[in-house]
Formats: C-alpha cells, structure tokens, sequence
C-alpha cells in the first residue's frame, strides 16, 4: 500500500474513533439527563432501568451500563413486583440458613458461615420466599410447626424454612458418599480420586426425589420460580419438571464443571445431565465453566446446542445456559454491628498475643482438600527460608472449620495441616513466637469479618474453585481500603478482583514472593489496589446475581415459554430463541 494509501487509511480510524468516542459522551450525558416528564416516581424510574439494561440474553449480567444501577433488595422487590407479580419464589439447597442446636441451657440458634448461604439469605429476605432445605439441627425438630416450616429470621420474620428430614443412612449416602465422594473430587481438579458406589447413587436419586415432592407440596400455583442450589440436587430439575411444567426453574451450580473428558468418568453422566436440562436456566461462575458443561452435554446427549443464544435443545425442552457471577450483601449487615478497623486489629491481636508491629496474614475456609491450605504453608516456608528476616515478622493465622471430617479425604488433610503447622513452629517458632495459628472450630461470621478487619494479609489460594467468596468478604470487611489480597488464578472471583496479587498455589516460590510483596506493600499502593476492587463488589453485589437471574425469568414468563417447548400464553408475539431453535431443529 502506498503512504498516501496508509495515511488516508489513519485518518478513517481515527474518524471512527471519534465518532464513536462523541457517541458513548452522547449516550452518558441522556442517561443522566433524563427529563423529569420522562419518568415517573423515582423507584419506578430503578426498576425500568433494570429491565432496560438486562435485555439481550447473552449480557449474561456483564452490560456495561449495569453499574449506572443501584442493586438492593428494594430492586429485587421491584423487579417481583412489576415483571414477576405474585410469583412464588422456592430456593432449594442442601445446606438451611438457620440451625437450631440443642444445649444443656436451652435452644441455640447457629447461622452457618457458608458462602451459599450468605449469598442466598439476603435473596430470600428479599423476595419473602420459601427456603426448603435439609433439617439437620439437633433441635430442627422441635422449632419447625405440624408442617414442619419455621419463620425466620428470628425476631423479625420475612420468609418460610422448610426443613426436609433424612434418616443417617441417607445423609451417609446421599451427601457424603455420592455428592461430597463422588461429584465433588469429579468437578474440582484437585488430584482427589471421586469415588462411584451404585449403592449411594439410589440414595442420591431417593432424596432428589423426596426434595422434589416438597417442592411440589410447598408450590401455591403451577407457576413458581424454583431456585435450584449446587451439585446435591443435579436430577431436582427434571422431577420438578415432570410435575410442575409450568414452573420456571433456574439450577446454580456453585462448584467448577470439568472438561467433558473429565465428567465422562462419571457413571451416571447422561442421567445427571438428562436431569439439569429440566432446568429453564443453568447458571454456572464463570463463562469457562459454562461452556465445559454445553461441550459435555454435545459429548453425551442426543441435543441441538444453539451457541449463539447460549442454549441447548434436547428432548423437546429448551435450556440456557449463562454465566452469572455470585457474589455478597452489600453493603454487609454486619459491618454496622462490628467497631472500627484499629479496634477490631486490637481485640484479634489480644485474643491471640500477637505484638502489635506483626504481621498478620489470614485464611479462613472450611478444611477442604481443594482450599489449597497446605500450599500456604509450603509458601510461609519458602519465605522463611529466603527471606529470613521475616522470622518473627508475620504471624499466618488459619481458620478452618471442620468439614466432612467422616471422609478419609478429610481425615488426611486434618493430619497433613496440623502436622505441618506444627513443623513450622517448631523449626521457626520461639518462646513467645509462633508463625502458624491453626484453628479448626467454627466461627460465626461476625467473628470472620472481625478477622477480615484486622489482618494485614488475606489468602484465598483455592487449587479450584467456582467462585470463593472469602476473597469478595474480605474486600468488603475493608472500608479503611487496606489490606492485600492473594488470589488464586483457578478462582472465579480472580476474573473480578484484578487488583488483588494474583497467584498460581501450585508455585510455593511464586507464593512467597507474593507474599513478599504483599509484606512490604505500601498503604498508598494498597488503597490504590482496594479502592477499585471494592468497586466492583458494590456494583456486582448478590442483589445483581439475583437480579440477573430474575430479569430472565421474567423474559422467559413474558413470552410464554418455561423450558419445557411449550407456550402458556400467547400474550407476546415475540419470536423466542426457544421457537427459533425448533424451527431450525426441523
């Protein structure tokens, strides 16, 4: 091409540049100029914005104007009342909200710190909803009424619980044997063998089966919206399904999907598949593991994959399948409640005897082989040994409730953790001086964020992970915008958190040296990296995944269409990526 040529070629981008730059101005400056005449009350004007921006199916939740939104309960009520009126919502999932424990001076009522259960509780306030979820408190019996449902939150009730109860046989089979032995290991790429006994695979199907009769029994119409929780209830879709055609099902698997070659090691893989694609909509973290799932379902079944509207067509049903990033409340509830930074550093370090000019580097997590503890520890090792000088500097304080501790998995990795912390301690330690806490009890989550509040440090080093959302709770917990985050590169939040250190846990050199870095960051840098990552979690909050997820439902209701291929109304002529994948089907 000549220079003449090159030159004019410059001149039409550039042209295009500005263009398009004088476009995107245009557009900011009518969106915060809207005439009062063009809107009505001001919560109206919040709600239409969150149907405007969420349109198009493939936005996933990712538009770009999302963040002009203020999403809160308020909006959630909003978007029920004006695109979903009198819809019943039923949140489904292994683990409940509350639990009430018997104890020698009465009745002790336990909110499990689970990240499932943080995410979902503000979700369920916020809809007035039914929560139906295993009832396994030493006291759930007595609390629940002759229907076996309970009004929570204590002291200030906004939903139902409705506790399903399972005999130990069952729980042995169904949740430790084929969801926590089998599905677990199979979904995280952790070197853990799954483990496949047909035995608890009948459990599985049993207690699938028992939750889907409560589901049915707990519907007030044939039209609810049906939230379906994680990897303990991957036939729970099509049961409903067969009973309730008309309802309009959302299944969130909170856990990674493999790649196809990987979930082909299942035995029962065309059935687990066969049973999500009862779903309306299955949501996954990350488009990555999304799209692991659509190649497994076109490795497995007889189905249409429609790539370009994110759906997959089999048996005369219709399913999407979209990304929708988890994440918390905010702002949290409980920060109100929990003191300042500087007094929340000070109680954490008296509990603990830590000197005020130590280091505090932090984990909290349930022991779980996928976590990554032990690597923390093989970098807290790595990082005494090059740098030396940080013995008696810093001060690693790991929280790790205990979990599945039934397991052989998790038996090992509760030896492996305290016989390494001990080795540590005992090679680096001293008379008044030990590097590792390790802590394996439970705490409440106002005891986490207080942890949160007072390190200098947070680790969230998952080997793989859906989400995690201790890195998100950390991020939240710091309203001083100080702290550092090392972030696991194989966690979904690391695709939204670009500010934290990224890290690869697998590399205890690389990890010390992040550590490093982290050790000798500067509170200017340190605010710099926070500020925006708090950002991101005000705008993509818990209230936007939900959001995101009804916004489609209700899309799905407008046009008459649930999954299952059929109309209910034939109010909306609009042409459904549904009647579009059967029309090319044939």
């Amino acid at each position: 091409m000549s220079d003449f040529g090159i030159e004019v070629l410059w001149v039409l981008i550039i042209a295009s540049l500005g263009l398009s730059a004088v476009a995107l101005v245009f557009s900011i400056f009518h969106r915060r100029h809207i005439p009062a005449a063009a809107s009505s009350a001001g919560d109206d004007l919040a709600s239409e914005a969150a149907r405007t921006l969420l349109r198009e199916f493939e936005k996933n939740g990712h538009s770009a104007d999302a963040a002009l939104i203020t999403w809160s309960p308020d909006t959630l009520r909003k978007i029920l009342a004006d695109d979903l009126p009198e819809t019943q919502v039923i949140v489904v999932s292994n683990r409940e909200p509350y639990i009430h424990n018997t104890r020698d001076d009465g009745i002790e009522l336990l909110v499990p710190a689970s990240g499932l259960v943080s995410a979902l509780e503000p979700i369920t306030r916020a809809c007035a909803g039914t929560w139906i979820a295993y009832g396994g408190g030493s006291a759930d019996r007595f609390t629940v009424d002759e229907n076996d449902r309970v009004e929570v939150p204590p002291g200030n009730p906004s939903y139902t619980l409705r506790r399903v109860w399972l005999t130990e046989e069952e729980y042995q089979a169904y949740y430790l044997g084929f969801a926590n032995e089998g599905l677990w290991p199979l979904c995280h790429i952790a070197f853990t063998r799954p483990i496949f006994r047909a035995s608890d695979w009948q459990v599985y199907e049993a207690v699938n089966r028992k939750f889907a009769d409560t589901v049915v029994a707990e519907a007030r119409n044939k039209r609810p919206i049906v939230l379906v929780q994680d990897y303990h209830f991957a036939l729970l879709p099509r049961m409903i399904r067969e009973r309730l055609p008309e309802a309009i099902i959302i299944t969130f698997w909170h856990i990674p999907w493999p790649n196809s070659e990987v979930y082909s090691i299942c035995p029962w893989r065309e059935r687990i598949l066969e049973g999500l694609l009862g779903s309306s909509i299955i949501g996954f973290h990350t488009q990555f593991h999304a799209n692991n799932f659509t190649e497994s379902v076109d490795r497995t079944l007889e189905s249409r994959i429609e790539r370009a509207d994110a759906a997959i067509s089999y048996g005369g049903q219709t399913t999407l399948v979209h990304a929708y990033p988890i994440s918390i409340e905010w702002p949290a509830e409980l920060l109100a409640r929990l003191p300042a930074v500087e007094e929340c550093r000070a109680r954490v370090r008296e509990r603990f005897g830590l000197p005020a000019n130590v280091k505090l580097c932090v984990g909290v997590e349930r022991l779980d082989y996928t976590k990554g503890i032990p690597d923390r520890f093989q970098a807290l090792d790595e990082l005494f040994t090059r740098y030396p000088e940080w013995v008696g500097e810093v001060v690693f304080l790991q929280v790790a409730a205990p979990s599945r501790g039934t397991l052989p998995a998790y038996q090992q990795l509760h030896d492996e953790c305290l016989r390494y912390a001990e080795e540590l301690n005992q090679r680096y330690g001293g008379e008044n001086y030990s590097p590792v806490l390790l802590l394996a009890e439970h705490h409440s989550q106002e005891q986490v964020y207080e942890i949160y509040r007072a390190a200098d440090i947070c680790m969230v080093t998952s080997l793989h992970d859906g989400m995690n959302l201790v890195a998100k709770e950390f991020v939240a917990a710091r309203d001083d915008e100080q702290g550092v985050l090392l972030l696991s590169t194989f966690a979904g939040a690391s695709r939204e958190l670009l500010e934290a250190l990224i890290v690869n846990p697998y590399d205890a050199t690389m990890m010390s040296e992040a550590l490093l870095q982290a050790l000798t960051m500067t509170p200017d840098e340190q605010r710099e990296r926070m500020r925006p990552m708090r950002e991101m979690v005000r705008d993509n909050n818990v209230y936007r995944w939900a959001g995101s997820m009804l916004l489609d439902a209700a899309r799905l209701r407008k046009r008459g269409v649930t999954g299952n291929g059929e109309r209910t109304s034939n109010s909306n002529n609009v042409v459904s990526i549904f009647e579009r994948a059967r029309k090319a089907a044939s």
